[in-house]
């Protein structure tokens, strides 16, 4: 049962993390399932530690338990025993059905405001990731360790695809697998979140003739790189602009592999496409040309240029999965079970959803460009000034703080950096220890083995 929004926010302002309480009541919606018995880790309870644990700088369970027992005995004068046992038995019972329907809460939240922002089509951005967790024999069964590496040498890696909103940087939706699952696979899962006018971005991976045509089906476009194997079945049939072609791709002779005989069937035996040649003439930059392949085939409305901006901004779904997995601490989750995987993995889409909405709602109320918002700073700003919100009482100086709080994420601002390179390196080395090359219990550590030298004979 759904309580009305006063009793709801008279609740919240009874948590142990109140910074978010006026910023975030009004659309996030956490469990309110009554407690079986009387229990200091109800589920509402549980949920905003949870979600505080996330938010944390240190994830662990003892942190998150420190913080609700200083709550407890500040706001109620309650002693809790030290065990984690109680809290982490209370994310056991925690129903994942309440998270999802959490993370949902802030989805549309998210998607009203990008649409208050206005600004055309919307753009869907797509890519894939994975992230690592602890190596346990449950965790390995559902997400088994990469093939090439030995038993008791590697960890548990769960392969993800996420949508996100070009516009606002939103986390839409998520599916994941085994390593093994391909990215194309989890991505025909999310189809159910694009609607009709949406334009799907991406990268090569996802850029196939059954998928582009699956795609104009529901209405919606597709601009993605095209794949470098493409290169029989294409005919030109028109030169719209300089580096800018009309082209048919002729229907492949093998039928995928996922693909029903029927659905394969209906498929037409032709798709017109727009080829565009996009140079890169960026020192620093690694790739120098590509080819981007767009069912927007209207060259007036979408002229070459918007195209190749367009798929420059793909990038920036690389700096949100930095934000989410770095940033955020995603890349390593820490429970020890599939099920508490799931739940943790839920609740760090929250998290980042969350943390996006307050940056939204900063932007919105200081008249500031999303994009430069430091996502770094904003989260900074939740973790630093929830002290600060703790003992105030009166609703003007809780309104006061808040909106010196939005004012603080506003201002923090990321420089305006155009064409700069970011490569995939680290500068610090790390420490010279030997690799685990053979199960725990059966490796013998050589003393001084990373600086072993032959001698002369």
């Amino acid at each position: 049962m759904v309580r009305p929004l006063s009793a709801r926010k008279r609740r919240l302002h009874a948590l142990p993390i109140a910074e978010l309480v006026d910023a975030a009541g009004r659309f996030l919606a956490p469990p309110d399932a009554p407690p079986l018995r009387e229990r200091v880790f109800t589920p509402w309870f549980t949920f905003w530690v949870f979600l505080a644990q996330v938010l944390s700088s240190a994830p662990a369970c003892r942190e998150a338990l420190r913080h609700a027992q200083a709550w407890l005995r500040l706001r109620k004068e309650q002693e809790i025993s030290s065990s984690t046992s109680a809290y982490c038995q209370a994310r056991k019972r925690l129903p994942q059905a309440h998270l999802d329907a959490a993370f949902q809460r802030v989805v549309t939240h998210l998607e009203e405001q990008e649409e208050a922002l206005g600004g055309g089509r919307r753009v869907r951005v797509v890519d894939g990731s994975s992230c690592s967790m602890p190596d346990t024999p449950a965790n390995q069964a559902s997400y088994p360790q990469p093939s090439g590496q030995k038993p008791g040498c590697g960890f548990p890696v769960m392969r993800f695809v996420a949508l996100f909103s070009l516009a606002t940087g939103a986390l839409l939706g998520t599916e994941r697998g085994a390593l093994g699952e391909s990215e194309r696979t989890l991505w025909r899962r999310l189809w159910n979140l694009l609607q009709p006018g949406d334009i799907a971005l991406g990268d090569r991976g996802f850029s196939s003739f059954a998928e582009y045509c699956l795609l104009l089906q529901r209405g919606v476009d597709s601009v993605m790189r095209l794949h470098a194997r493409r290169t029989k079945g294409l005919r030109k049939l028109k030169r719209l602009a300089k580096g800018d072609w009309l082209v048919e791709w002729t229907k492949p002779a093998e039928r995928p592999k996922w693909m029903e005989i029927s659905q394969w069937e209906n498929l037409p035996e032709s798709l017109r496409v727009r080829h565009i040649q996009i140079c890169v003439p960026i020192p620093g930059f690694r790739t120098k040309k590509l080819v981007a392949a767009t069912t927007l085939l209207d060259a007036k409305t979408y002229p070459a240029q918007v195209i190749a901006e367009m798929y420059r901004y793909r990038w920036r779904i690389e700096l949100f999965l930095r934000d989410i997995k770095i940033t955020m601490g995603m890349d390593i989750l820490r429970c020890k079970t599939p099920e508490l995987i799931q739940k943790e993995f839920t609740m760090h889409l929250i998290a980042y959803n969350l943390v996006r909405a307050l940056m939204l709602e900063a932007a919105m109320q200081h008249h500031r460009d999303p994009a430069r918002i430091s996502l770094a700073g904003a989260l900074a700003t939740v973790r630093q000034w929830a002290p600060t919100f703790m003992g105030l009482r009166l609703r003007a100086q809780r309104r006061a703080q808040l909106d010196a709080f939005f004012r603080c994420i506003a201002y923090d601002t990321v420089p305006n950096r155009p064409n700069r390179a970011e490569p995939r390196a680290r500068k610090r080395r790390p420490k010279n220890y030997p690799l685990l090359n053979t199960h725990r219990r059966n490796f013998k550590e050589i003393q001084h083995r990373s600086k072993y030298t032959k001698t002369l004979s």
